[in-house]
Order: structure tokens, then sequence, then C-alpha cells
């Protein structure tokens, strides 16, 4: 048996560079996804419209997501989460960039 281990904070982000990603953990109807932000946010106008649903939790920063559907706009602080269902127009409005900003995303079908 082998095992596949890690620590969700034991990365670093520097601001002006793209997010980090790291896939944690792959299947055929599941991903895990670490995602380091540190004054990230996404372009102007671009929406994230995925097929599959996602979960996704802040573990440490700030963030501000955006949806679509009624221009609302949801703050996150460390433990908040949300489920994205598929097709739900979303977005990273805002990430505080004096801090690093650790998600934890699983995208799996619904």
């Amino acid at each position: 048996m082998q095992l596949q281990t890690g620590n969700l904070f034991g990365v670093e982000a520097k601001r002006g560079v793209d997010e980090r990603i790291d896939m944690l953990v792959t299947g055929q109807r599941l991903n895990v996804e670490r995602i380091v932000s540190m004054g990230h946010a996404s372009p102007e106008g671009f929406w994230y419209d995925d097929s599959r649903a996602e979960w996704v939790v802040l573990l440490s920063g700030a963030a501000t997501l955006e949806f679509e559907e009624n221009a609302t706009r949801h703050d996150m602080r460390p433990g908040d989460y949300v489920l994205i269902e598929p097709h739900c127009r979303h977005r990273v409005a805002w990430t505080d960039a004096d801090e690093q900003s650790v998600w934890l995303a699983i995208y799996f079908e619904r």
C-alpha cells in the first residue's frame, strides 16, 4: 500500500504570480484541489462555468466570491464553505493580498 501524505498549509504563494493549484486527489467522478491565492482575482468579465458541482471551503485568509445570478457576492473567512451547483457561473472577486488564502475545492458529478 502506498500512502499519499502532505500538509494543506505547507505551501507558499506570492503576490503577482498566478494562483497555485495542486491536484490532491483525482478520480473518474471526483477531483480534490488545494488552491492558494494571495491578492488574486478572476479577470474582469470571466466566469467559471463547470459541468460538475464544486464544494469549496476557505481554510485561511479572506476572499469574496461573486455569482452571476442576481449579481450576488459572498464574503468568505476561514471555515466558510459553499456548494456551487453545476453551471452556476461564479468568479473570485477578491482575495487578501497580505495573507495566503488557502482553499480546498472538491469537484464532483451530481
